[in-house]
């Protein structure tokens, strides 16, 4: 099956491993930070950031990938911008391809990440407070340890989401082979031409393989946590 593959299946593998770690490594600062403030933060507006974090979730995805188009396009007001001022594009590139890929695993990031955060005592860092750290040492020996575990759950969920990516990704940069084409947008180019059968399958085991290894990466992790959390 994987035999079947050709070089331009080929290119479409390594550029979705690309463009989900570009993803993965570029949303995860921001989704601790939001997950932070969603598990311990109380303030007006809360519930309305928690429900536009999780929008892309429930959004058709032509429909994320259509509002990327808008904004960040080249006639776009931030799009514009960014090409004017820094000389980035993201439309019908591969950075594009990561942005779109990173806005639509953000949700699944936030969420494994605040669930780690919830679960951490705060008597915890109570008593390290008491003791006399301070905010900084507090977070990064008591409560980021705990975290971790939480942290890469989230990292490696937004990872196989964005390898798997398919809907905001075709509508906002396209699929150009060797430029924006991935495994899911590859595998629906080659449904459309007959014969195609054996690189369809071959990039559908190539996927499946992945995203497979990501879940079992991530439910290890879970445990981990939960058995870390449970003092056993």
């Amino acid at each position: 099956m994987i035999n079947a593959l050709g070089p331009q299946e080929w290119t479409a593998i390594w550029l979705s491993l690309q463009v989900a770690l570009v993803a993965t490594v570029a949303a995860l600062p921001v989704a601790i930070w939001i997950a932070y403030v969603l598990a311990r933060k109380s303030f007006t507006g809360r519930q309305l950031l928690n429900g536009v974090v999780h929008l892309p979730l429930v959004l058709p995805p032509v429909v994320t990938g259509y509002l990327l188009l808008v904004v960040f396009g080249q006639e776009g007001p931030l799009g514009g911008f960014l090409k004017d001022v820094f000389g980035i594009s993201f439309a019908f590139r591969w950075t594009g391809a990561a942005l779109a890929a990173a806005i639509m695993a953000f949700p699944l990031m936030v969420r494994a990440i605040r669930l780690g955060f919830e679960a951490v005592d705060p008597g915890l860092e109570d008593a390290a407070a008491t003791l006399g750290a301070s905010r900084w040492r507090i977070w990064r020996t008591v409560t980021l340890p705990l975290v971790v575990p939480g942290i890469l759950a989230g990292a490696i969920l937004g990872f196989a989401k964005a390898l798997g990516e398919f809907g905001a990704t075709i509508t906002f940069v396209a699929a150009i082979p060797g430029q924006t084409q991935t495994i899911p947008t590859a595998i629906y180019g080659l449904l459309q031409v007959p014969g195609s059968e054996p690189a369809v399958l071959g990039l559908v085991t190539v996927s499946v393989i992945l995203a497979m290894g990501a879940l079992l990466v991530s439910e290890w992790l879970a445990r981990r946590m939960a058995k870390r959390l449970g003092g056993k």
